[in-house]
């Protein structure tokens, strides 16, 4: 394989514009470029749940989501790709039902916190969440494939029970919303 990225500063978009990877050129502030940007984000917010000591398995999930991250924002960079699968989308709704079965039901809406792998997993559903919104804004313009906004539906819920998987396994009590009008 050839080099990716052989020069990262090319000065080209110093008047306000990107490249595509088809090697169309779009303002910077074009949902695709927001939509790309979100994804990265949230790439790299999973990136700082990686840095948590986790289970195998959760890292190991997390790991691969980072890889179908890529290939969404590669997804995104090409107009017309479809590179995010329904075997993807798959994949994560068995992680979600093997999770989720070992958790206790919900009686109380959760904050945000626990422990810090957690509240990092809590950061990254938010930016899924807003993710998806920009993708789902793109899509509205431009058409994209139905698994990526499924997957990124499916996503900001595994991260959750991901947040919630750990706070269990570290021992931390997860912090219970207590409403003021009570």
């Amino acid at each position: 394989m050839g080099h990716r990225l052989s020069k990262i500063t090319t000065r080209t978009g110093d008047n306000g514009t990107t490249g595509l990877a088809n090697g169309d050129r779009v303002n910077k502030d074009h949902p695709r470029i927001t939509a790309m940007g979100d994804i990265d984000e949230l790439n790299s917010s999973i990136g700082l749940i990686l840095t948590h000591p986790l289970p195998n398995d959760i890292s190991a999930l997390l790991g691969e989501i980072q890889h179908r991250m890529f290939d969404l924002g590669g997804e995104l960079s090409i107009p017309g790709q479809g590179f995010i699968t329904e075997q993807a989308v798959t994949k994560l709704d068995d992680a979600l039902e093997i999770l989720n079965a070992e958790l206790p039901p919900l009686k109380e809406f959760i904050l945000p916190g626990g422990s810090p792998a957690a509240a990092h997993c809590h950061m990254a559903r938010t930016i899924c969440r807003r993710a998806e919104r920009s993708v789902i804004t793109l899509g509205n313009q431009a058409g994209l494939n139905e698994h990526a906004i499924a997957y990124l539906n499916r996503l900001s819920d595994l991260l959750f029970v991901i947040a919630r998987t750990l706070a269990r396994v570290e021992e931390t009590n997860e912090p219970l919303w207590q409403s003021s009008r009570t």
